[in-house]
């Protein structure tokens, strides 16, 4: 949860649109959902969505497992599914950490630039 606890909705990414781009209410509803849709069908497809300085949207093939139910501690089979994983750039991560680059992401850039 955001350290504010809002929750930024459709309703809210319409009303970014109309009040920075300038569309009507009514084309930045359409243009938000044009977007949204374009990502949910690309995903459908297995593709993976890049947005540069933001992050990768990727679908993910996990295999069946063993599960246990936790009250009743029986094992319990996990089928198999696709889950979609969200992976941040670095410059939103950077962003987020207030341009602080992050302990994990230094030692990464340090490893690989040894």
């Amino acid at each position: 949860m955001s350290e504010s606890g809002k929750t930024v909705t459709r309703v809210d990414l319409c009303e970014a649109v109309y009040q920075k781009v300038g569309l009507s209410r009514t084309e930045s509803a359409a243009f938000v959902e044009l977007v949204l849709k374009e990502i949910t069908d690309c995903l459908e497809k297995g593709e993976t969505v890049k947005l540069s300085s933001f992050g990768s949207f990727m679908v993910r093939k996990k295999g069946e497992r063993i599960g246990r139910n936790p009250k009743t501690g029986t094992e319990v089979p996990i089928s198999p599914r696709r889950v979609m994983v969200f992976k941040p750039s670095a410059i939103l991560k950077q962003r987020i950490n207030n341009g602080a680059v992050a302990k994990d992401d230094a030692t990464v850039a340090s490893a690989a630039a040894g």
